[in-house]
């Protein structure tokens, strides 16, 4: 087994996260997700799908105090993602649960929660004679205990009434994603393109897509660049990492 690491999860704020490097570590995808997010006051539980170490449930304690609960297929990971809500001192706010996605309704009432979160895997597997002998990582990055219809589907059982989920996946997969949205009576509301620099092709999306909402009024947001024509994180990834203002000297 692999040495557990305690690492800084954001900046000033003292949030710190358990890692191991056999395991799936949390990346920049997971912070764009919690800053993405938008709460309304009223939602009252908010779930995060395939939570990994915890990265978007520790975040978004800095954004609201309602209940929020992670969950995870992968016992190790969960596991890890306990210790860091004790490290951070979350455990009245943050629950963890290791379970299948697909299992959803053994934990939650239908239209009982008000926003669900998730960063999915995001590349389709192809070798299911594997699966059995798979790693974390293959399976938190490939599409192998769930795909993305999954995950909305998931989703709909428990989403209430104009709930909203939010989710980061790769822009070549927008198309996809809409269409899915659709089938499932998901109006997208939010859309946000990330960039790796201003002159690239979108790498990755941030969507927010409201169960039962109106369609038709789609907000596309002004991109959002990760790194600057130096190569270091622009100002606003480094507010993204509660860097201040974003007056950071990268190299100090």
């Amino acid at each position: 087994m692999s040495v557990e690491e305690i690492h800084d999860l954001l900046a000033y704020d003292g949030l710190k996260i358990i890692q191991r490097k056999d395991l799936f570590r949390f990346s920049l995808d997971s912070l764009l997700l919690g800053d993405f997010v938008k709460i309304n006051p009223r939602a009252n539980k908010i779930v995060d799908f395939g939570t990994g170490l915890g990265p978007v449930p520790l975040y978004l304690t800095l954004k609201t105090d309602k209940s929020i609960v992670g969950i995870d297929i992968q016992e190790e990971a969960v596991k890890l993602a306990k210790k860091s809500v004790l490290l951070n001192k979350k455990e009245n706010q943050v629950e963890i649960i290791n379970t299948d996605i697909n299992d959803i309704l053994r934990y939650f009432q239908p239209s009982s929660i008000d926003i669900i979160t998730v960063n999915p895997p995001f590349f389709k597997y192809h070798n299911p004679a594997l699966t059995n002998d798979l790693d974390s990582l293959t399976i938190s990055r490939h599409e192998v205990k769930i795909d993305l219809e999954g995950v909305i589907i998931a989703a709909r059982k428990i989403i209430s009434n104009g709930g909203s989920l939010f989710m980061i996946h790769r822009a070549a997969r927008i198309e996809e994603v809409i269409l899915l949205f659709n089938k499932y009576n998901f109006a997208i509301k939010r859309m946000r393109f990330v960039h790796t620099k201003s002159d690239k092709e979108a790498m990755m999306v941030l969507v927010e897509a409201r169960f039962n909402g109106k369609t038709g009024d789609i907000k596309v947001e002004t991109p959002l660049v990760v790194y600057n024509e130096s190569g270091d994180y622009t100002k606003e990834i480094l507010k993204i990492f509660h860097l201040g203002d974003g007056n950071y000297d990268q190299k100090s």
